[in-house]
């Protein structure tokens, strides 16, 4: 399977969860290494984009594009199995724990989840520190420009 990451050029490579353990996110809190990824390219572009408006859009993104072989370990949660406010912003607790313990169970390397910026697609969790994370490798890299129609909002 194929999974891709948008990332600033300067925190691409290596994959390692460092940054997300360092300021926290929906699916893990501070101090929890996890590397998040998306099922297709426009997702990964709109988790990163409703981050930013055109004025504070770093001009530094690179895609990754990502082989995870198809014998890896992986789970997926389903929505009926999420708590309500799994789409809140500031990050839930609630759904911090989920990827917190996913990563602390250590059983299976990747979690399929749901995305909560567009509703019918799905991330993908990795856990940096699985047995079987060496066998997930950056295939491509390449600088991606944002189209500026994006950030556009009639007057």
């Amino acid at each position: 399977m194929e999974a891709y990451r948008l990332s600033r050029e300067k925190f691409a490579v290596p994959l390692s969860g460092k940054g997300a353990a360092s300021k926290g996110a929906r699916w893990n809190s501070i101090g929890t290494e996890l590397i998040y990824l998306a099922k297709n390219r426009s997702l990964a572009m709109a988790e990163v984009a409703v981050h930013f408006t055109l004025a504070t859009l770093p001009r530094d993104y690179v895609l990754l594009t990502i082989h995870i072989p198809d014998d890896i370990s992986m789970d997926k949660l389903k929505l009926k199995d999420l708590p309500s406010d799994w789409t809140s912003f500031p990050h839930a607790p609630s759904t911090q724990s989920i990827g917190d313990m996913f990563v602390n169970k250590g059983e299976v390397c990747v979690l399929e989840v749901p995305s909560a910026v567009t509703h019918g697609d799905y991330n993908l969790l990795v856990n940096p520190n699985h047995r079987d994370f060496s066998r997930i490798k950056i295939i491509d890299k390449e600088p991606f420009p944002f189209d500026e129609r994006i950030f556009k909002q009639d007057k």
